[in-house]
């Protein structure tokens, strides 16, 4: 939604993106609160997703860890990827002249690329797999996680890293409901 570095209008014209942008500020705040919220929520998750899997898999595993630094990867992306929309919001809404240019399209590369890697939940994919592996979740859980977790693992590690903004997002949803309608059989 905060496209303006990508208008082909406004393309090589850092004075033309300033301008756009400060048209985009309620897109850059709800950009903000979006990628913030699902950053905390990530936290949650992963917290939780550490115990069960503490709970379900040997005492000398690595599964564990992984699956919660993969994740913590996520949150400190996002984290770091939404930490200048404010002070760029806030500087384009009093007067877009206070904005260096240059600095407001370099700005607008960070939240296109930074939020969007993802690839850390193809550590976690591949962890789920491991454990689905050992009778620790479902065989179809493991399977889901093999494949758009490889996938999202594939991109971090690719020149598209950012790709994985595609990818490990559906494994975190697909996980997430299967992990909650599984709950009551455990």
């Amino acid at each position: 939604m905060v496209d303006a570095v990508y208008d082909p209008a406004a393309a090589g014209d850092a004075e033309a993106i300033t301008a756009k942008l400060a048209t985009q500020v309620p897109e850059i705040l709800a950009f903000h609160t979006a990628t913030m919220f699902s950053c905390v929520l990530l936290v949650i998750f992963a917290a939780g997703l550490h115990r069960q899997l503490l709970a379900r898999t040997r005492p000398d595993s690595l599964v564990p860890g992984v699956a919660v630094a993969g994740l913590g990867l996520v949150a400190v992306a996002q984290l770091i990827g939404a930490g200048l929309t404010t002070e760029f919001a806030f500087a384009l809404t009093e007067d877009a002249g206070l904005v260096v240019p240059e600095s407001a399209t370099f700005f607008n590369h960070w939240i296109g690329t930074i939020p969007w890697l993802w690839g850390g939940a193809g550590l976690t994919g591949l962890a789920l797999f491991r454990a689905a592996r050992t009778g620790a979740y479902a065989s179809w859980l493991g399977w889901t996680s093999l494949v758009l977790g490889g996938l999202t693992a594939l991109f971090m590690v690719s020149p598209l890293q950012y790709m994985a903004g595609m990818t490990g997002p559906v494994w975190l949803v697909v996980v997430s409901l299967g992990l909650l309608r599984t709950a009551g059989e455990d």
